[in-house]
């Protein structure tokens, strides 16, 4: 990489490849749900939340976050000033989910404001290898390509020995990520590939399928084992506070299975290197057994 490339990301998962690239000197704007490496906090923010979330619970944040998609009004913004500010070479953004992050036509709305000439990179990963091949791009962009492959190589190594160990039990419990508690959503896209590789069979979901709503009534039909509430956005501590306000309601009241809280912004969420841990973290949710906690 050029020791003057000034990259901006507009993602958390790609300032998590960023920064295990190698990469954090380049960095000059990140998210304001930018969290991880932690040592990231001093590098200006460019963007920030349209809806303030404080103090509101699950049912409470779908019903903001439907209103502002139905009105038009966007859920985040860039600070065009912050984004000028940091005068960057290579901007990475996404297409996948305008829940998630910034938009795409926001950011290409941004970029005519600026001077100079900048690379937009746009990730829509919707599996695993789709998040292992970000991570090359970026790397071909930023001629960490190298680097690239190696974080590459790991991963699919960590993933095979995942399923290695998997493949010597002979059960396959049926296992329902939860994205969204109030109402329930299924994780979708790499989800129900996590869960398989991990050694579970996805109650409900298809491999690279978005995210979707579903009854609880329809999460009981689907019988499952084993209830890992992965929330999109929250980490442990804020999904095992929310569990709390549902754990009185009809479902949990005839659910007789198994229930984990996990750290869906860590782990699940982001279509970033993390994932890979997201991956061992069900293998031992799903087959104690085998791998040992």
């Amino acid at each position: 990489v050029t020791t003057t490339m000034r990259i901006c990301s507009l993602l958390p998962s790609t300032t998590e490849i960023v920064c295990a690239l190698g990469l954090k000197e380049n960095l000059v704007g990140i998210t304001h749900e930018c969290d991880y490496p932690q040592d990231i906090s001093e590098i200006q923010v460019v963007t920030k939340n349209l809806i303030d979330h404080s103090g509101s619970n699950s049912q409470e944040i779908n019903r903001h976050i439907s209103e502002a998609l139905h009105s038009g009004s966007g859920i985040y913004a860039i600070d065009n000033k912050s984004l000028e500010s940091t005068n960057p070479d290579l901007i990475l953004t996404q297409e996948l989910c305008e829940v998630c992050a910034v938009s795409y036509s926001q950011v290409k709305e941004s970029v005519r404001t600026l001077s100079g000439t900048q690379t937009v990179l746009s990730f829509e990963p919707s599996n695993i290898e789709g998040i292992l091949d970000s991570i090359v791009r970026i790397g071909k962009h930023t001629n960490t390509e190298p680097n690239a492959k190696t974080l590459v190589s790991e991963a699919h190594g960590r993933i095979d020995a995942v399923k290695s160990k998997c493949s010597d039990s002979a059960i396959n419990p049926r296992v329902l990520g939860l994205e969204w508690l109030e109402p329930p959503f299924i994780g979708g896209h790499w989800v129900p590939e996590m869960i398989e590789i991990a050694g579970g069979t996805p109650a409900l979901g298809d491999q690279e399928a978005p995210s979707m709503e579903i009854t609880w009534d329809q999460a009981l039909a689907s019988s499952p084992e084993i209830i890992v509430l992965m929330v999109c956005g929250f980490d442990l501590k804020r999904t095992v506070e929310e569990f709390h306000l549902l754990s009185e309601s009809e479902f949990w009241k005839k659910y007789d299975g198994e229930i984990y809280a996990v750290d869906g912004s860590a782990y699940f969420s982001r279509p970033g290197p993390r994932i890979i841990d997201g991956i061992e973290i069900l293998s031992e949710i799903i087959h104690p057994n085998i791998f040992q906690r």
